[in-house]
């Protein structure tokens, strides 16, 4: 049996620097395999990114925001499908009509003031989804101004399809890391788990701890890749679409599951729940990490590691 490579391709994609590690026997597989997977990571990036304005996520916005109707695809069917059980598990906290709240708050390096309460008030008038019919491929909007944002759901089933897709295609051994949202398929082949380290919050280049994982998936939700400080306080990208206001409680969240996507929903949904997401997380029995701002550490996922 020919000995096994370990073949790395770096490239970014979703906004983020991506990985796709497989183990195959020679380049040339290894490419041809890499190349479809990337191909397809690019697809979805280029069918729901809400900056591309071709994008479809973008179309359906203009569907939103005139408060029309529009059919989706099978694919953004069960997306939407995925999107309404995070909704009912969260009790309406992750909620993807909350895109509305993207036009106030600025998560920008020169953003150095709050937005003003009324702004956020009127955005949340047009956030629920509850103002939404969802029934036989058709999206409906009941009013004018909202709009979607696929945010916590995207990137996470990319990387699950990656992974079953370089499955499908031969791989036994590897890693899709897409911006920090993981899916390894098997160990290393001599056995060795993927080991995955945890960034700390407040120290950009400090690992906080790592995570041994030779099947599923993880994913960390966080408020210090996009937020802005004002007053010495930090205001992080993970909005409550009930009170329009980013979340306070954790640095961090994360979730290691079979599927990327059900971490990275999860670990959101954990951090919109605040003081009561570990409860919540306990409850549904998934492994989890998190991380307060005074850097403090708790959580059931160190049984990972043993």
């Amino acid at each position: 049996m020919s000995e096994l490579t370990l073949f790395n391709y770096q490239f970014k994609a979703m906004g983020s620097p991506c990985q796709v590690q497989i183990y195959t026997t020679d380049k040339v597989t290894s490419k041809n395999i890499a190349d479809a997977v990337i191909g397809d990571i690019v697809r979805l990036e280029q069918k729901y990114s809400r900056y591309n304005p071709k994008s479809f996520l973008s179309e359906i916005n203009r569907y939103a925001e005139a408060g029309k109707s529009i059919e989706v695809d099978p694919e953004t069917a069960s997306l939407l499908n995925y999107a309404v059980t995070c909704y009912e598990q969260s009790d309406g906290l992750f909620d993807i009509t909350s895109g509305a709240l993207r036009k106030v708050w600025k998560f920008t390096q020169n953003s150095n003031t709050l937005p003003n309460p009324k702004y956020i008030d009127k955005a949340l008038k047009k956030i629920g989804w509850e103002k939404v019919r969802w029934a036989n491929s058709k999206l409906s909007f009941s009013r004018t101004g909202m709009q979607l944002d696929f945010g916590g759901i995207v990137k996470e089933y990319a990387t699950d399809r990656a992974a079953a897709m370089a499955t499908q295609l031969g791989v036994k051994h590897g890693l899709i890391n897409l911006g920090g949202d993981i899916k390894v398929i098997g160990s290393h082949p001599d056995g060795r788990p993927w080991q995955i380290g945890i960034q700390h919050p407040q120290k950009k280049d400090d690992i906080i701890s790592a995570i041994g994982l030779t099947t599923g998936g993880m994913a960390t939700s966080g408020d210090y890749e996009r937020c802005i400080m004002i007053n010495g306080k930090r205001y992080g990208h993970i909005l409550n679409p009930i009170t329009g206001w980013p979340v306070q409680y954790f640095s961090s969240v994360t979730v290691v599951s079979d599927f990327c996507v059900l971490a990275g929903s999860a670990s959101t949904i954990a951090m919109l729940k605040e003081e009561n997401g570990t409860q919540w997380l306990t409850n549904l029995n998934l492994a989890h990490q998190w991380i307060d701002h005074e850097g403090n550490v708790g959580g059931s996922i160190s049984a990972i590691n043993k």
